[in-house]
């Protein structure tokens, strides 16, 4: 899992160099504005649109188009209205594939992702196809120097977490959906505002893949986060330390 673990950090780091800003604003504004729309405009009382602004803010989206968005959600604003969409499937080599969209004309994301699975070997399935080899979970994620190892585990320990993960550069602590909010909540009140906290999808059955499956696997994911509907995509495949350094090299 090293590997794994290595991938996802050369994947952040591609993703914010290639990644166009106005592009990057628009997903963040729409998530805005669905959590308004579902949970109010108070982000002390929705922790989906606080979760929601803290990743604007993280983008370093302006202030004004933060507040526009929430107006957008709460009414006040346009009357743009989106759906959560989710999508699901299989890449090149049999990996699993989760798209999650925020869309205002389902006909032409469902297309768009279809066209993204066929054009790089993969297949689009049902809902449903492939969600059992996730886990739905809260992640909670703080640098590693704002607390040791041990300290960090007692402390989401009694937060109600999981699990959690600590390397050199992070510690990761996972919770059930349920209880996601009470274990940021007491994490934030004795560490700080969180570096990511949020509700995502993470493979529970892993597929090994070679350098070259990978570099399809990346141009389907570059094509799908093209599209401004699509917000995540989550898959399940992991590369050997071997064809990583390979890659990692060009």
């Amino acid at each position: 899992m090293a590997g794994h673990s290595q991938f996802k950090n050369i994947m952040h780091k591609k993703g914010r160099a290639d990644a166009k800003r106005a592009k990057i604003f628009t997903k963040l504004g729409r998530e805005i504005q669905v959590a308004a729309k579902i949970g109010g405009g108070d982000p002390s009382a929705n922790a989906r649109l606080r979760n929601a602004i803290l990743a604007a803010r993280a983008e370093n989206m302006p202030n004004d188009r933060i507040k526009k968005s929430i107006d957008a959600g709460t009414g006040a604003g346009n009357n743009e209205n989106y759906e959560e969409m989710r999508y699901e499937g299989y890449a090149l080599n049999g990996v699993a594939v989760i798209v999650e969209a925020l869309t205002d004309n389902k006909n032409r994301t469902a297309s768009y992702v279809r066209s993204c699975f066929v054009k790089y070997g993969g297949n689009l399935g049902e809902t449903g196809s492939v969600g059992f080899m996730f886990d739905h979970i809260g992640l909670i994620a703080y640098p590693a120097n704002v607390a040791d190892v041990d300290s960090m585990f007692e402390a989401a320990l009694e937060a109600g977490a999981s699990n959690v993960e600590s390397n050199e550069d992070t510690h990761e602590i996972t919770t059930t959906p349920e209880g996601f909010i009470s274990a940021r909540d007491a994490l934030e009140e004795k560490f700080g505002e969180a570096e990511k906290a949020e509700l995502t999808f993470r493979p529970n059955i892993m597929t090994e893949v070679d350098g070259e499956t990978v570099r399809t696997i990346l141009k389907m994911i570059d094509a799908l986060e093209d599209s401004d509907d699509v917000q995540n995509v989550i898959m399940n495949f992991e590369i050997s330390d071997e064809d990583l350094q390979k890659l990692a090299e060009g």
